[in-house]
């Protein structure tokens, strides 16, 4: 049992480290990029290219860490590429070296799988819920800690300091992922043929789930994550209240994510979280390009924040209902790959919206899409005929 919780604790550890290392220089990388005059429509493009080789990964790897039945091999590659990308990023600081690490970095998320599904298997499943929000707060954490960094050092450091900064965490993670052991939960006795891992992705609450994951991740990523930073800047923000939004919107997040094990959030359950969430990211969409005042719209990141760590926890844990052990990975897989495309999509057409148009109609479509998640989410509950205190559903 203490070897049991030591190896939780360790794996909590080196998602601090991996997430830290991963988002130690987010809060500032538009403004940085907009300084070294890389277009908005390029920023765009190197927000995205984090998505697009998750899109193409994740799937895979899911598979494979099914097949094998071991994720030590993916949650040390997750590390060591997140540190490599930062070092990517010292050695060639202009818009091309941020290109390819990004294409990097989206490489070492594609392994959270590994690092999800580990840690969920140390857990009953009537505790899976609890688990996903525990390593979802964690992840946080770790984001969080890096946003603290980066608002503390970038105008004294500055950008290159900061990817050192990341290569450090990579390397202290790594360093600690040496002693992850994996789960020895008996030898497989039989091969199973690929397409049995992969029919799970027909399973139509999996793709469901998956979808409305994408819209969430991509506006994520497309409004808090980038260009919700430079519209503060070019509202007058110093790089210190870009930094503290940013930690703002995080430290939402940790408490959000803690908040959604608790009883009075699993009281109203998906049904009633899901829909309302994306209601409100409607309005944070629709509010930031509009309002011109830095305040509000500091007090506006709160609402990501829950986005990121209440709405992820359930949409994350109602999209794994009832999938079979052996499938856990490929469906973890498949439901991060999914939403690594909205992570890819969205910020180059928000991007392309901003150049052709206005910064402003680029998130009021993000806007638009997030009422038709609401909507859609809402039918969907509806047409399950779900009570609305029902509990979340455990995977």
């Amino acid at each position: 049992m203490k070897k049991i919780f030591n190896q939780k604790l360790l794996l909590l550890s080196i998602v601090v480290f991996f997430w830290f290392s991963q988002y130690v220089y987010i809060p500032f990388q538009n403004p940085y990029l907009s300084i070294c005059h890389v277009s908005t429509n390029m920023i765009g493009i190197i927000i995205g290219s984090y998505g697009i080789s998750q899109c193409l990964l994740r799937l895979p790897i899911g598979v494979f860490a099914d097949s094998i039945n071991k994720h030590k091999i993916f949650i040390l590659c997750g590390i060591l590429f997140a540190g490599l990308a930062s070092l990517i990023r010292v050695i060639s600081s202009g818009g091309e070296g941020f290109l390819i690490a990004n294409i990097l970095s989206g490489i070492a998320s594609s392994t959270w799988i590994s690092y999800m599904v580990h840690y969920t298997d140390f857990f009953s499943i009537e505790h899976q819920q609890k688990a996903t929000s525990t390593i979802i707060l964690v992840n946080n954490l770790g984001m969080l800690i890096g946003f603290v960094m980066s608002t503390l050092f970038y105008e004294k450091l500055g950008m290159v300091n900061l990817c050192i900064m990341s290569v450090i965490s990579s390397i202290i993670g790594t360093l600690l992922a040496l002693n992850v052991k994996n789960h020895h939960s008996g030898k497989i006795t039989e091969k199973i043929p690929l397409k049995n891992y992969l029919s799970i992705c027909k399973d139509k609450r999996l793709v469901f789930f998956s979808f409305m994951a994408l819209i969430q991740q991509g506006i994520q990523m497309s409004t808090t994550m980038s260009f919700t930073t430079q519209i503060l800047k070019e509202l007058g923000s110093s790089s210190t209240i870009i930094g503290l939004s940013s930690i703002f919107y995080m430290v939402c997040a940790v408490v959000s994510s803690g908040f959604a094990s608790t009883k009075f959030c699993t009281k109203h359950g998906p049904k009633f979280w899901i829909p309302s969430v994306f209601f409100l990211i409607s309005v944070y969409c629709f509010l930031v390009p509009t309002v011109k005042s830095i305040n509000i719209i500091f007090m506006l990141q709160s609402l990501p924040g829950i986005s990121t760590g209440i709405l992820l926890s359930y949409l994350t844990s109602e999209s794994m209902k009832n999938i079979p052990k052996y499938q856990k990975s490929t469906a973890m897989g498949f439901f991060q790959a999914v939403y690594a495309i909205g992570m890819s999509i969205f910020p180059m057409l928000v991007g392309k919206i901003s150049d052709y148009i206005s910064i402003q109609y680029g998130y009021f479509t993000l806007a638009f899409i997030a009422i038709i998640a609401s909507i859609l989410s809402y039918t969907y509950y509806k047409k399950l005929n779900l009570p609305l205190n029902c509990d979340i559903i455990h995977s």
